[in-house]
């Protein structure tokens, strides 16, 4: 078999990772449910996942700065991740044992999202693949993955969702086993470069701002990564409806990632969070006024401007950057944004949504509005 090209290897990861990703997003609080655990317990054990990758992104990430750990790193952590999922079988619908299993599993899940992206940038910083076009192969398979497990429970049973993100897991560590040409390698010189300190980069006022303003962007799809699901089953939605609504929002975040060189390529930084602001604000207040279908699926294609022009201006920051800060600024953005905020919102819109229903929705939109008045500078260079 033919060693795969860069775009090849990255895009067939992204695929395996995000639909077990796609199963376990939208579907885990509906397992944790029919195990009979509390909303509120539900919106701790999901921020517990979320605060272990913040710890093991801070702690792990940094640690591999050389990109010729990066793939061998991933593999090793895909296949304990696999060994995790299977564990929640045999929780018994235990809190602490379920809590047990969410931090392992998370532990080892969370940092396949900053690794991957970061040999993307590494290919990406040497004109051999397209972010962009690579990053969608792993929202096809979000809307797949979603989608797919959404007709299953339907089917067969809360339990297909756990045996379908084992199998995305399995298909995702087969397909990394596989060497892509060339292979990432140090380039001369930087391996001189000492490698810089992440608490370091947490005094400079600018990468600080850079990470308030993505906090609130990213973290205001908290209530929605964790309760969406269950607030339209309340009101009546199927879960089959559930998963293609998901399906839906991550239609528009394929297309975005598709043209995002054509649409953004020459948009600032500051423009492009402006406009992720703004559908914040217009998207959470919908979904928190709103139970039809068709307006919920009219909604769900903002998260193109929500999550994916928000992770692709991110991206953009992150690229400016000099190469030793590549993988150290990938590990913040995935510890604090995309760890310990989101865990921190989703154990509060856990509360939120079990004294305020959908109304919790509104506390999203709010995030939005702050966000407008965070500007973010220039990143860290030599």
């Amino acid at each position: 078999m033919l060693n795969p090209t860069p775009f090849g290897w990255i895009s067939q990861y992204f695929f395996g990772f995000f639909f077990a990703y796609g199963v376990y997003l939208p579907f885990w609080s509906l397992w944790f449910s029919e195990q009979g655990v509390s909303a509120s317990d539900i919106g701790l054990l999901i921020g517990l996942g979320f605060a272990t990758r913040c710890v093991v992104n801070l702690v792990l990430t940094p640690k591999l700065h050389k990109v010729e750990h990066l793939l061998p790193s991933l593999r090793v952590l895909t296949f304990i991740a696999l060994i995790f999922c299977a564990l929640h079988f045999f929780t018994g619908g235990n809190f602490w044992w379920l809590a047990l299993a969410t931090i392992g599993f998370n532990a080892t899940f969370g940092p396949g999202i900053p690794l991957s992206d970061s040999v993307a940038n590494y290919y990406n910083k040497l004109n051999l693949l397209d972010y962009g076009r690579s990053r969608l192969w792993g929202s096809v398979a979000f809307i797949v993955g979603s989608s797919l497990v959404g007709y299953l429970v339907n089917g067969f049973g809360s339990d297909m969702i756990v045996y379908t993100a084992m199998a995305g897991l399995l298909v995702t560590l087969l397909l990394s086993l596989r060497q892509p040409t060339p292979l990432p390698e140090t380039r001369v010189g930087s391996e001189q470069q000492a490698k810089p300190s992440i608490f370091i980069l947490l005094k400079q006022w600018p990468i600080v701002k850079f990470l308030i303003l993505v906090s609130l962007l990213q973290g205001s799809h908290a209530a929605y990564y964790s309760f969406s699901t269950l607030h339209w089953k309340e009101v009546g939605i199927s879960e089959s409806v559930i998963g293609y609504l998901w399906s839906f929002s991550v239609v528009s975040e394929v297309l975005l990632f598709a043209f995002s060189a054509r649409l953004f390529g020459a948009w600032s930084l500051r423009a492009m969070f402006i406009v992720a602001s703004l559908a914040v604000v217009v998207r959470w207040c919908g979904v928190a006024m709103t139970n039809e279908v068709w307006l919920l699926a009219l909604l769900q294609t903002l998260h193109g401007l929500t999550f994916a022009l928000t992770h692709y201006a991110t991206i953009r920051y992150i690229q400016l950057a000099d190469d030793q800060y590549l993988v150290p600024l990938q590990g913040l953005y995935n510890a604090i944004p995309l760890g310990a905020f989101i865990a921190l919102m989703t154990a509060l819109s856990g509360w939120g949504y079990e004294f305020f229903g959908g109304n919790v929705f509104l506390l999203m939109a709010v995030m939005g509005i702050v966000a407008l008045f965070v500007k973010v500078e220039q990143p860290i260079s030599k």
